[in-house]
């Protein structure tokens, strides 16, 4: 990747986002079962919102496109918002549409169940004329979610932004973001994410998720799910990196978890950068963490090793705490943590 870029650009943003948002009910609960739950707290999420959020509490000028319906969860979601100083302004509001929901349940160490609430969602509805009233060209950064390509009319339109911010110059990030249950088929999942690579700098995902975009077998369709974080998808992940590659890409950044990342570059061999070890409450948000704090290091021209140990620090930081973007820290608290275990 030309790493020049960011510094070279003179850009109104760090960076722009596009894609859902919504209003996260989290079990207060902990470890109970999903029946047995008594509460709930109440936060924003959404990948692209989270990491928006994300980038602004690092200290990035940020801005997020996405819609809302005119409805209390999108006063909700657009009151958190502008109390964060993430720019919404270019996000509208879609008459007869609702503002998406997430209810989860928390069952450490590896249970989470999510239920969606999306259809007929504001934010899937975001148009070309949209695209075309946000000034993505002025960014640094644009970044997207793969699941804003799941259905029309946002499929388009992400695809409309793509190739509008690759023209500008703009570095073009894709989260690959899998959620089945919001694909008819996990196969159109992956040929939705092959036919965006060409537009693409940057993919950011799972090993499951790097799989899920090469499906191309017919018995991929028996890759099944359980409303509990993604699904597990088999697959030879390094040769699906190499296949994502090929398409266009430069960078491709797998997330590992507690294992920290794997950066893989066209033409250098793959790196590991370890994670920081902490006690995990929720894992839900943390790769949005990452991203936000990778995202952070590339706008300010770090080398990709030290941004990936930013975007580690932000991701273990996050899955200690309830909640999503509520939980996302700002550059002062990351550092702290990151000094008080290695330097950075």
């Amino acid at each position: 990747m030309n790493h020049s870029t960011p510094q070279q650009a003179q850009r109104t943003y760090d960076t722009f986002h596009m894609g859902r948002s919504c209003m996260d009910l989290y079990s207060n609960d902990v470890g109970a079962a999903f029946i047995h739950i008594k509460s709930f707290a109440a936060y924003v999420g959404g990948s692209p919102a989270n990491m928006s959020v994300g980038c602004r509490r690092l200290g990035l000028n940020s801005a997020l496109l996405t819609a809302f319906g005119e409805d209390p969860v999108g006063d909700f979601v657009i009151h958190f918002l502008t109390g964060e100083g993430v720019d919404i302004r270019f996000s509208p509001r879609k008459p007869g549409r609702h503002t998406s929901l997430v209810v989860m349940g928390i069952e450490p160490p590896d249970r989470f169940p999510l239920v969606f609430y999306r259809e007929n969602c504001a934010d899937i509805a975001l148009e070309i004329d949209d695209v075309l009233a946000a000034p993505i060209h002025d960014s640094l950064v644009f970044q997207f979610a793969g699941t804003n390509l799941s259905r029309e009319t946002s499929r388009s339109a992400t695809f409309y932004a793509a190739e509008l911010a690759r023209k500008a110059g703009t570095s073009v990030v894709l989260d690959l973001d899998f959620r089945p249950d919001q694909w008819h088929d996990p196969r159109a999942y992956g040929a939705a994410i092959r036919s965006i690579l060409y537009s693409v700098d940057m993919v950011m995902g799972t090993e499951d998720e790097i799989n899920a975009a090469m499906l191309t077998d017919p018995d991929s369709v028996r890759v099944t799910h359980s409303q509990v974080t993604d699904a597990r998808v088999p697959g030879n992940t390094a040769e699906h990196v190499r296949a994502i590659l090929d398409r266009g890409p430069r960078v491709v950044v797998e997330k590992r978890g507690k294992h920290g990342c794997r950066i893989h570059e066209r033409d250098n061999p793959a790196e590991d950068v370890p994670g920081f070890p902490v006690t995990i409450q929720n894992i839900l948000g943390a790769g949005d963490a990452f991203g936000a704090g990778f995202l952070y290091g590339y706008v300010k021209g770090w080398d990709l090793r030290k941004a990936a140990q930013l975007g580690n620090a932000c991701g273990a930081i996050v899955v200690t705490r309830h909640g999503c973007s509520i939980s996302m820290p700002t550059l002062e608290e990351v550092m702290g943590f990151v000094s008080e275990r290695s330097g950075l």
